[in-house]
Order: C-alpha cells, then structure tokens, then sequence
C-alpha cells in the first residue's frame, strides 16, 4: 500500500505539469475569466487543489493548526495559511508561483509518505473538519481522497481548456506508466 501512495504522489504531481503546459498558452485573463467552474474560474480550481493537498497532509499529520483555512500563531508563517478561512480562497494570486507551490507541495507528499512506516497506511486518523466537527478516517481513504480529488479537478479544467481551444493533455495514468517506460 506504501509503495501505492508513493506512485499516487508522483502521478499527481507529474499529471499537474502536464496540465499546467497546456494552461500556458492561455492568458492569465482566460485562467481567471469566470467560466461556470465551481471555483469559477482555473486558476482558483488550481488553487483549490493545493489547499486541499496541504489540508489532508496536514490532517494525516495530526498537524491541525497548520491546515489553511485554520488561523493560529502557529500557523501564521506558513504560506498563504493564516489568510485562508475556507475552500474557496486563494493562496496564490500568481500563476508561475501556483504552478510551483502545487508541484512541490505533491513533491513533498511523496518524500514524506516514503518516510513513512508501512503499518501507518493501514491506521486511522481523526481530525478537526473546518467547521470544527472530529472526523474519523483511514489513512488510506483520506489518501485516496487526496489523489481522486485531484484528478476530479484537473478533469473539470481540461474539459475547459477544451473549449478555450488550448491542448488537452494526455494525464490518464497509464500514460504516465507509458512515458515512464513501465
């Protein structure tokens, strides 16, 4: 299962590049044009896939106040966290620092979760959900949130570059596998 996530990790981040070339050829003013998104617009659904990122790694943790969308003085040097009071804010208004934070942040969910224990994947977590209320969920479901999540986004993003006429990418898994000689 360990070795599963580690892959996860990397696919996501890998699918995220290859998304963000064809968002290049838009302009800023097309990512940021309301285009009936549920964020409304790619670039805030980018941004969404952060916060949600760094959210559940903060969760897996047990490092709550760290979570964007929480505030505390603990929090208040992070990135973007003490700014953030929900799902539907922003951490970074610019798109090559976007583009960065989100590459790295699968980047350091990959480093962390290979340093983590085997028998960790198969536990439990509880955590604090935004609205204060204790939740309980396997690591490994919590995981598979993290990595469905994200490609449920950059589908909805694709569709849209789609009809901006930008390249859709190929960022199915096995064309990961593929490009990686597997």
């Amino acid at each position: 299962m360990k070795d599963y996530f580690i892959e996860q990790a990397d696919y996501q981040r890998w699918a995220c590049a290859e998304l963000f070339k064809s968002l290049d050829t838009l302009s800023d003013e097309q990512r940021q044009a309301s285009i009936g998104l549920f964020f409304k617009d790619i670039h805030r659904t980018v941004d969404h896939i952060l916060i949600v990122v760094r959210n559940w790694r903060a969760r897996l943790s047990g490092e709550f106040d760290d979570m964007p969308g929480r505030t505390s003085a603990a929090s208040a040097g992070s990135a973007g966290a003490a700014q953030v009071k929900g799902y539907n804010e922003l951490l970074y208004s610019d798109w090559e620092e976007l583009k960065r934070a989100v590459l790295d942040e699968f980047s350091l969910l990959k480093d962390w979760l290979a340093q983590k224990d085997p028998a960790w994947f198969t536990q439990a977590i509880e955590y604090p959900a935004l609205d204060g209320t204790m939740r309980r969920v396997s690591v490994a479901d919590g995981l598979t949130h993290v990595m469905t999540h994200s490609v449920h986004h950059r589908g909805q993003i694709s569709a849209v570059c789609t009809r901006l006429h930008a390249p859709s990418p190929e960022m199915d898994f096995v064309f990961y596998r593929w490009k990686r000689g597997q």
